[in-house]
């Protein structure tokens, strides 16, 4: 770690790994910054290893750093792309199955190889702007105790707004928020040999005991779904709520209810017939987080403009995904699609503070209400904003100028440059 950096990145998740990337392949000096021991986010640490969605109506919106991970990644673990231009389909069949370890580790190669400089298990500290400068001095945990640096711009790439609310700039945390999910994978068992029906209806005697949750195998709390939790293997079959994850008091009484409702359902499915030797084979370290808090930007993108598809003066990228707001008491879900032959944009100012200089935020907590919120939050958007930030930051720390007042064509022809496809741009048909 060095004194000072043109850009430090905080969190190397969705957002972050690209973030990082572009602005290092931009020839600035950067830092990453992340809490675990893997980059990825929510792709790998979460156990949500589908990212999408990089096509809307048959055609790419989304491409760049992000999409050339995911690319390589099914290259390298011999996978296949979904056919994009079927697009009738339901939407979460053009998400796009990724192998967790291959993808971690080609973001650590493409990290390296754009000359970032990495720090694991560390997290931020404080923030403050600097004396005589216009960045920001960053502190941060490290095993060996606290370390400052200097940062000509900060990224917060942390998915909740940890950097900004540090540094004392505006954020907006809800009353209520969408539960979470731990992602995990089950066997030992043959569905065919299980009587379906019986194990339904001891799982809804356990929970009018209060023993289990409908929610413990489902989405829902209007009856016991056992039959396709074991059809899945589990996978993302719960939902933990009434629990905001933003600080680590919230996180660590997450990871303990994720945990303890797997727990208990795992006993409940052991003591089932033709279920005794089932296995839980794989847990996320991470439960998956939907919505902690957002920033209060110099641009909101509302539901509104989020279905209206409304093109921004300053968009930096497009986003594509249904509303899909998981409902706060875990009760189902609120899911709009989007009108056919609409697709949004994202504006720079989302993703700028209320009030901040050189300060730049990507992914799940940039500036939106909470509906629109629901469908930017997903992957291929994070990774689109990830990118535009990491290119902002760059240019701001080349030119000493604050993201707000780079002129939107040198945004946009760094982005270009980089892959990217920015709104107004001529969209390709199938996979680029």
């Amino acid at each position: 770690m060095n004194d000072q950096y043109d850009v430090v990145v905080i969190g190397g998740g969705t957002a972050g790994v690209v973030a990082a990337v572009q602005a290092g392949r931009a020839g600035a000096r950067t830092l990453l910054v992340e809490k675990t021991g893997m980059l990825g986010g929510t792709t790998t640490v979460g156990g949500v290893n589908f990212p999408g969605l990089f096509h809307a109506w048959g055609r790419q919106v989304i491409a760049g750093i992000g999409w050339e991970l995911v690319t390589r990644c099914v290259t390298q673990a011999g996978g296949t792309l979904p056919d994009f231009a079927d697009y009738e389909r339901p939407h979460w069949q053009l998400q796009i199955r990724v192998d967790r370890f291959v993808y971690t580790a080609l973001c650590d190669e493409t990290v390296v190889d754009a000359g970032v400089d990495i720090l694991f298990h560390t997290m931020i500290a404080d923030v403050k702007p600097q004396a005589e400068e216009r960045g920001w001095q960053v502190t941060v945990c490290t095993k060996n105790g606290l370390t400052e640096s200097g940062a000509a711009v900060l990224v917060d790439a942390t998915g909740d707004a940890n950097a900004a609310g540090t540094a004392g700039l505006p954020v907006s945390v809800p009353d209520k928020n969408q539960p979470a999910t731990l992602a995990y994978r089950a066997s030992g068992y043959n569905v065919a040999d299980l009587d379906i029906d019986g194990i339904n209806r001891a799982f809804d005697a356990e929970v009018r005991t209060g023993r289990l949750a409908y929610t413990d195998v489902s989405w829902n709390t209007t009856g016991p779904d056992v039959g396709a939790w074991l059809q899945r293997g589990g996978s993302q079959a719960n939902h933990i709520h009434d629990i905001n994850a933003r600080d680590s008091e919230g996180k660590t009484r997450l990871e303990l209810a994720s945990r303890a409702s797997l727990l208990r359902l795992y006993r409940f499915l052991r003591r089932q017939p033709g279920l005794e030797e089932l296995v839980i084979d794989q847990v996320s370290p991470e439960c998956g987080v939907r919505e902690t808090a957002t920033i209060q930007g110099k641009a909101t993108v509302t539901v509104e403009d989020y279905q209206s598809g409304r093109v921004w003066d300053d968009a930096v990228c497009h986003s594509f995904y249904p509303i899909d707001l998981h409902e706060s008491s875990g009760t189902g879900l609120h899911k709009v699609m989007l009108a056919e032959g609409v697709v949004p944009t994202v504006p720079r100012g989302a993703l700028l503070p209320a009030g901040s200089r050189n300060f730049i935020v990507a992914g799940r907590c940039i500036s939106s209400d909470r509906l629109a919120n629901s469908a930017l939050r997903v992957q291929a958007t994070c990774m689109a904003t990830g990118q535009a930030a990491g290119a902002m930051a760059a240019l701001s720390a080349r030119g000493r100028l604050d993201p707000e007042a780079l002129p939107m064509g040198e945004v946009h022809a760094l982005l270009r440059q980089h892959g990217a496809i920015v709104p107004g741009d001529s969209l390709s048909v199938g996979p680029a």
